[in-house]
């Protein structure tokens, strides 16, 4: 008799929701900076170490995953990921009445999904590389733009709480939010799942970290993260501390219009790839990306630093997915070690970038706008590197 092959349809729906889940985790917390500080009496420096152990915590996730995640196989995997998600959103709304020290209940709250955020991030972009699609850098943008709508999610139904009910429901939202990853995590129990190359045809990881283009796209993934979260997670704060915005205003203008032109770059881009060689699209986006930052920092209107803002978000749309493709095309035997390292520097630099700024400000007199002229430096390497790639490249077919 013969089989009927699986459909796939269920497992890219669920690798759509892990990214919805993505951006629950990595962007509820920013969203109540202000709020916890008042709440708690935390500083600007306890505030930013939050940021930093988050990806920090994911950064060393990606790290053990190159090594356990095959062995424990994707959907164990991807199953505990959702579940730590849960729990430490869960963790979120609870800790901080329950233990002495609410600070503390944080930080494990954090910790607990980062872990399943790290090992989302490694997981969902080899378990949609390995499904069946005729335009792999497509179905990467597409896949990547759910995490912007995911961001979108969370600030509108967030900030529609908070106006509905006050700031000081975010405890239970925190719990609501925790019901997404607890439903998904059901859901990857059922789906198909197929890897992308055989243990067996793998790359070793030796012959992986001697390759030099490995180590110039860890460090365009490394200035993508930081870009990207460099102002994504001081959005908030600096609509309504430096722009002086109410909290309601400030989260629509600032995070939710980042996200909106995040995500709209990766539809687009997913719509229209192939027509322009993704090297040179991601060059013109890291100008913009530089142009955008100089925009929020030196501009003295309001208007034109939330524009900045929200133009950033539009030129670092295409990064992280963009370097993806690229490793994938330039490395296709690099299996599961490939995206796991690649998302350890990407995670580094999504630690690194909102770090920076926050010292920076810190050490300026709480001025974020300093934190954002620095951080102009993030793209200012992706245009040099992918750069190094195009000239390359170009080496490559002469030679030949």
């Amino acid at each position: 008799m013969k089989q009927t092959a699986p459909s796939f349809r269920g497992t890219i729906l669920a690798c759509y929701a892990g990214y919805i889940t993505q951006a629950v985790v990595n962007n509820f917390l920013p969203l109540l900076f202000v709020t916890l500080q008042t709440a708690f009496s935390l500083s600007l420096a306890q505030i930013t170490l939050l940021v930093t152990v988050n990806f920090i915590t994911q950064l060393f996730t990606d790290l053990l995953s190159a090594k356990y995640v095959d062995r424990m196989g994707y959907r164990v995997s991807v199953v505990a990921a959702h579940v730590l998600c849960c729990v430490g959103l869960v963790g979120v709304g609870l800790l901080p009445r329950l233990l002495p020290s609410a600070y503390l209940g944080l930080l494990l709250s954090v910790v607990i999904y980062a872990v399943g955020g790290g090992l989302i991030e490694v997981l969902i972009s080899p378990i949609v590389e390995g499904c069946p699609s005729e335009n792999k850098s497509a179905a990467m943008s597409l896949l990547h733009s759910f995490y912007c709508w995911g961001c979108v999610a969370v600030i509108l139904l967030t900030t529609a709480a908070f106006t509905l009910f006050g700031r000081d429901c975010w405890p239970y939202v925190a719990c609501c939010w925790a019901l997404l990853p607890a439903v998904n995590a059901v859901a990857f129990t059922r789906v198909p799942i197929r890897r992308t190359v055989e243990r067996e045809e793998q790359l070793p990881l030796g012959s992986l970290l001697k390759n030099g283009i490995f180590w110039l796209l860890a460090l365009l993934m490394a200035c993508a993260g930081a870009s990207e979260l460099a102002m994504s997670q001081w959005a908030s704060a600096f609509a309504e501390k430096a722009l002086h915005m109410s909290k309601t205003v400030g989260d629509l203008a600032g995070p939710c219009f980042f996200a909106v032109l995040m995500g709209m770059a990766r539809v687009i881009h997913a719509k229209f790839t192939g027509r322009v060689q993704l090297e040179r699209y991601m060059a013109l986006c890291a100008l913009l990306c530089i142009a955008s930052y100089l925009m929020a920092a030196l501009l003295p209107h309001p208007v034109w630093n939330l524009l900045g803002c929200g133009l950033t978000g539009f030129a670092v749309g295409v990064m992280w997915p963009g370097t993806f493709s690229i490793a994938a095309a330039r490395l296709p035997k690099g299996g599961t070690a490939l995206f796991a390292l690649l998302a350890l520097f990407g995670d580094l630099g999504c630690s690194a970038g909102p770090t920076v700024v926050g010292f920076v400000s810190g050490a300026a007199g709480d001025n974020l706008k300093a934190g954002l002229l620095v951080a102009a430096a993030f793209p200012l390497v992706i245009l040099l590197g992918v750069t190094g790639l195009r000239h390359g490249a170009r080496r490559n077919l002469s030679s030949c």
